[in-house]
């Protein structure tokens, strides 16, 4: 691995988790970029993590498949460090203040969060739970939660496209933020699909033909909708506040998991 790579990926790493990573030997926007593309790695390794824990709840407790998904959800948010819950929650108070750009992005900075960020957060983790707890029931609780969790960090790059700057001169933004060329997205796009999709085949091809095509179309279509995600939601960022910030992109993942899993949920 090239020394570029391997700074990128200890950036994501240390941006987007706890995990230890070692500090990368610079940090610049090419650094950044690198970062922001290979973060569907990082969130397969999270997602990986809590799949264990998920398969591991439901070797001790079978029927406990609620109880499953809330462990599953929690080490999913614990090892993300909760931080893009918050950047969610500074996203949705923003916006729900409904004031103009510069107060939008005062209230962003602000450590407390209001009654939007409250709703957001309390939402997004009641349908991860609720769509994983379906996807479970329909046995495919931790390849669905690993699918979702890479999907939503492939909003990453394509909210950093190159269309998206920076809406403030200082923070994550400055260094992530129109740093990946759209071709760059679309090819990290494609390796994210063929990679759910092969899961996908090769956990439930010894079921039935019709089921075994459901699961594959959910798992495309969870992926596809996690980058409808990013689109929409950077769009909102780029004409709200004139370009993302590292909470829009924290609130771009969280909106991206319970979406992915609703979609794997509704295809089970």
């Amino acid at each position: 691995m090239t020394g570029g790579r391997r700074d990128g990926l200890r950036l994501s790493f240390g941006t987007l988790t706890v995990l230890p990573a070692g500090m990368p030997s610079r940090v610049d926007r090419n650094v950044g970029g690198r970062a922001m593309v290979l973060a569907p790695v990082v969130g397969a390794v999270v997602g990986g993590i809590a799949a264990a824990v998920i398969a591991l709840a439901q070797l001790v407790k079978p029927d406990a498949d609620l109880l499953a998904a809330v462990l599953g959800v929690l080490v999913v948010a614990g090892l993300s460090g909760a931080l893009h819950l918050d950047g969610l929650a500074d996203f949705a108070d923003a916006l729900g203040s409904r004031r103009d750009r510069e107060t939008m992005l005062r209230i962003m900075k602000q450590s407390d969060i209001g009654p939007f960020g409250v709703v957001a957060i309390v939402g997004v983790l009641l349908l991860d739970v609720a769509a994983l707890t379906a996807c479970l029931q329909a046995d495919f609780g931790w390849q669905a939660l690993l699918i979702a969790t890479t999907a939503s960090r492939l909003t990453l790059p394509w909210s950093c496209r190159t269309s998206i700057p920076a809406a403030r001169p200082d923070g994550l933004g400055t260094i992530v933020a129109a740093t990946v060329r759209p071709l760059t997205a679309v090819a990290v796009t494609t390796a994210v699909l063929a990679a759910a999709v092969g899961l996908t085949w090769f956990t439930t091809s010894s079921t039935s033909t019709g089921t075994t095509a459901s699961h594959l179309i959910g798992a495309a279509i969870a992926v596809l909708l996690a980058v409808a995600t990013s689109l929409v939601t950077s769009r909102r960022a780029y004409r709200a506040l004139g370009g993302t910030t590292g909470d829009v992109l924290g609130a771009t993942v969280e909106l991206a998991l319970p979406i992915a899993l609703l979609a794997l949920a509704l295809t089970m």
